[in-house]
């Protein structure tokens, strides 16, 4: 315990400011103790139970965009999926990336992707999240889950991948390169923007996007 310096001109003045600083210094301790954060080490964070494990890491970094990534197949079966990892990659070339999860089971994003080499990511807005959420169920490849819920697809410019016609920013990208994540095998996606739709009412004069304004989700 650090007492703070006073200047005291008689012993009982002394007793209770000894006294007080006793009984401040404890209700700080009972504080700092009621706040203390609760602390993971890597082999706890292990052996907790998996789902509870998953949601930890998953949202332990933070708030991240939702979107959804749409493709066509060569045979025109067309495929929407929520994504959590989109990022920035450069701006000159715009390039965007996102992360796919490992090959250990059939994944059409990444199919009709390769076999394209185009996509487009999607903003999801607050009335698009229960259909946004449904679209990582899984269906067969001829299965479109545009028609599993209440999204629409819609072409634009010829681009060969469908928009969300929802979307209040849709952005049309063409496939350039992937990179393996070898300690867990998922593969970061990189694309360069090719298209860019937004609501006019969105876009402010610096170029930056009035998110908030459009309920996009997060």
């Amino acid at each position: 315990m650090i007492l703070k310096r006073y200047k005291c001109t008689n012993l009982n003045e002394l007793y209770l400011l000894v006294n007080f600083q006793i009984v401040e210094s404890f209700t700080t301790f009972i504080k700092q103790n009621k706040q203390m954060d609760r602390h993971y080490t890597q082999k706890q964070i292990e052996q907790l139970d998996r789902i509870f494990r998953l949601n930890l890491i998953n949202s332990c970094a933070g708030y991240k965009p939702a979107n959804l990534i749409a493709t066509a197949s060569l045979e025109k079966n067309t495929n929407v999926a929520v994504f959590n990892s989109v990022i920035h990659i450069g701006s000159n070339p715009p390039l965007l990336g996102f992360l796919m999860r490992p090959l250990t089971v059939p994944r059409d994003t990444y199919k009709n992707i390769k076999e394209t080499g185009c996509f487009t990511v999607n903003h999801i807005v607050s009335h698009m999240v229960k259909d946004a959420h449904h679209t990582s169920a899984s269906y067969p490849e001829e299965i479109s889950e545009f028609d599993k819920t209440k999204l629409e697809e819609v072409y634009l410019d010829t681009f060969p991948a469908p928009y969300v016609k929802e979307s209040p920013v849709k952005i049309g990208c063409k496939y350039v390169n992937e990179y393996v994540i070898k300690e867990n095998e998922t593969r970061l996606i990189i694309g360069q923007i090719e298209h860019l739709y937004i609501e006019e009412k969105l876009l402010t004069s610096e170029g930056s996007l009035k998110l908030d304004e459009a309920k996009v989700v997060a």
